[in-house]
């Protein structure tokens, strides 16, 4: 187990990662004690994007499929929890049950899709043309769904008002009263599932079938002609990362208890790309880190103007192409690594001071 968190396949794999990753996760996990409740909640809304960033982050840097249909799998999803919550009645536990269902659906979506480009050979370029075009259907078609004809159940769709009021993720609690993950409840369930999603995903990623992911976007030939069926590869990977991207949704829309069609529409759909891009699409430790710094750099700026966010994020990416194309967190990461290995080697190259007996020996 512990060989598969720290192998090749992704960063980190001695005292010198390790170590920083548990101060930060004890920094993270006393948070809300020295924050107010709005800073916890605006911090749970900032982490619930991650999920999204680590799914494209193994799709695009692991499995080298260029997906702009993160959000598309996000919609998907939080309008599925929108309407499942409301129409179970978000009561004694089903919000998790619709929770379930709706990153079913999301991943549903996803092999069917999947499956239709994969199978139809449809690669590079064009997979990310055709992702991006079922994300800008999905947008308009939520966008027209203003009228009072357009429910499923109890559940009112609401074009570009959005879906609002169903109820936030609960539990049923002592007391008799339902535990609802809100505000700091909430900011540590996100938490909890980050760290399990990620040591996850270097699990996998580790693994064998990581392996063959690996492979198979290094040289798709190379790796049939070895026996491997690519294209179930391709389609697990994709669906993995898309379920991702609807868990995401899921925690969105139970944060704010609305979801609208602008959260999936062509700007919503670029920004994954920035995310991962900018902090290292080629593992996953950089996506996490480097995700949630842009999102939080992006929301404050956004505080003063939302035009200079969008320009600051399109300035990242050409950044990024033309200065660091691997990534600037990997940047970062392998200039820290190369430093110690330097140090590690000037000082084993240093000359040690004999004891004066040897010494003398040494000249007689």
């Amino acid at each position: 187990m512990f060989q598969l968190i720290n192998g090749p396949q992704t960063l980190g794999a001695s005292r010198v990662f390790w170590l920083p990753f548990l101060a930060v996760l004890v920094l993270v996990l006393a948070y809300p004690a020295v924050a107010d409740s709005y800073d916890v909640g605006n911090m749970a809304y900032l982490l619930t994007w991650t999920f999204m960033a680590m799914g494209l982050c193994l799709v695009w840097g692991y499995g080298g499929m260029l997906s702009f249909g993160q959000t598309f799998f996000f919609g998907v999803a939080g309008y599925g929890y929108g309407v499942l919550a409301t129409n179970l009645g978000g009561e004694s536990g089903t919000t998790f049950l619709a929770l379930a269902l709706a990153l079913g659906l999301a991943a549903l979506a996803a092999a069917v899709l999947g499956y239709f480009m994969i199978w139809g050979r449809v690669g590079g370029v064009f997979f990310g043309i055709v992702t991006l075009s079922a994300t800008l259907v999905l947008a308009f078609f939520l966008g027209q769904t203003a009228g009072p004809e357009w429910h499923i159940g109890n559940a009112r769709l609401n074009g570009f008002n959005g879906m609002k009021d169903m109820a936030p993720l609960n539990i049923p609690w002592f007391g008799g009263e339902p535990l609802f993950f809100e505000g700091v409840a909430l900011y540590y369930l996100v938490v909890a599932l980050i760290l399990v999603v990620y040591l996850g995903l270097r699990i996998l990623l580790n693994s064998r079938f990581g392996n063959v992911v690996v492979a198979v976007r290094e040289d798709p030939q190379r790796a049939e002609l070895l026996g491997y069926d690519v294209r179930k590869y391709q389609l697990a990977t994709f669906v993995i990362g898309s379920a991702l991207a609807g868990l995401s949704g899921v925690l969105y829309t139970s944060w704010g208890q609305f979801i609208t069609p602008a959260s999936i529409g062509l700007p919503a759909a670029a920004m994954p790309i920035v995310w991962v891009a900018f902090s290292g699409r080629g593992d996953i430790t950089a996506t996490l880190v480097g995700s949630f710094l842009v999102l939080w750099a992006f929301q404050a700026l956004t505080v003063y103007s939302q035009q200079a966010a969008l320009l600051l994020m399109g300035a990242m990416l050409l950044c990024t192409v033309m200065v660091a194309p691997q990534g600037f967190v990997i940047g970062v990461a392998n200039a820290a690594r190369r430093l110690f290995a330097r140090r590690g080697a000037t000082k084993a190259a240093a000359p040690s001071k004999l004891p004066e007996a040897t010494t003398a020996e040494v000249r007689a």
